[in-house]
């Protein structure tokens, strides 16, 4: 198993010519009825009018030509959390043992849920006929997934990195880091471990390791990473969780590609998708970096990096939004909905 990067690598390219949809029309809402002013004085368009299926409490917006000085194909669906909750949907792997559960597209998500919108969400893999989580997937209360808890660029030293997680709580929405120990404690940290592979490993985290730790307990969480925003701060902590070192000498935080993310701010979910890989003519994706700053410029307080790459979807009212880089939609591990409160 290789490590896991932040962007799947691409099937062989198949070119936008063939892609099976229409560009959606771009409608003008009136000024009197925008419910996110200030997401659309940063340019972005309500073009949720264009998408049937989406509820009360929902908006959907594509970002302007350019997004942090790139030219960009992004969306962002805005949800009002007094009007609408999020979910997670996953395959049950909540020790990383291994499940017989089959992966799923987003649409097959959609076609079992008909959710208003669902997006794809926390890492995976595939080994010896079996499906992995390795990311956090929590729905009531229940564990599906676990972040990975160790990394390696040659299977011989060992890495122990606290990697990020979106989650909700008593009603309140956070970004942290976790670790979950062989013995089976899930622990959750306020600030990573400062792991580089530039340096020795770190002893693994533990209860008072790299700070005091809370036990991680959530209602809803979805893992991933980086950590883009947590207290209103960009962080993205790629370095710390050991987000690149298979080998190549792309870091992919750093390399453009399509991006997933989700994030809270202001009483409002945010999921974001970003294209890449020239699926529209110019269009190279983005960073980490740079996800980063779009999250805190719509306004997100907390915000985390998901998976990506050949991954990266998000469908409203079933439909997809942005052009997914394998040229169809990829079956995954985990997506996070959005439905009726």
């Amino acid at each position: 198993m290789a490590v896991l990067s932040l962007a799947c690598t691409p099937k062989a390219a198949g070119g936008s010519e063939e892609w099976p949809w229409t560009e959606p029309s771009k409608p003008e809402v009136p000024e009197s009825t925008e419910q996110n002013p200030a997401i659309v004085e940063k340019g972005w368009t309500n073009v949720s009018s264009s998408y049937t299926g989406l509820i009360d409490g929902i908006q959907l917006y594509r970002s302007p030509e350019k997004l942090q000085n790139v030219k960009s194909v992004a969306y962002v669906a805005v949800a009002d959390v007094s009007k609408v909750k999020w979910d997670v949907w996953s395959i049950s792997d909540p020790k990383t043992q291994g499940t017989d559960d089959a992966l799923k597209t987003p649409l097959q998500v959609f076609e079992s849920t008909s959710a208003p919108v669902v997006i794809n969400g926390g890492y995976f893999f595939s080994e010896g006929g079996k499906r992995y989580n390795a990311s956090v997937a929590v729905s009531g209360g229940k564990t599906f997934g676990v972040n990975l808890n160790y990394a390696s660029q040659d299977w011989v030293t060992y890495y122990y990195p606290t990697r990020g997680v979106f989650y909700e709580k008593d009603g309140a929405f956070s970004c942290g880091w976790t670790y979950y120990t062989t013995s089976g404690q899930h622990y959750l940290y306020g600030n990573p471990a400062q792991n580089a592979w530039d340096q020795s490993p770190l002893q693994a985290p533990d209860a008072n390791y790299p700070e005091k730790a809370k036990t991680f307990d959530a209602v809803t969480a979805i893992g991933a990473g980086p950590v883009l925003v947590h207290g209103s701060k960009v962080v993205d902590s790629w370095k710390a969780e050991l987000f690149y070192g298979d080998g190549s000498d792309d870091k992919m935080p750093e390399a453009r590609h399509p991006r997933t993310a989700i994030g809270y701010g202001n009483g409002r979910l945010y999921l974001f998708v970003c294209e890449g890989r020239q699926m529209t003519e110019g269009v190279p994706g983005l960073t980490t970096a740079e996800v980063a700053q779009v999250m805190k410029d719509l306004g997100c307080t907390e915000a985390l990096n998901l998976d990506g790459g050949g991954s990266t979807c998000m469908l409203a009212g079933g439909k997809s939004t942005v052009k997914e880089s394998d040229g169809s939609l990829r079956p995954v591990g985990s997506a996070v909905i959005l439905k009726k409160k």
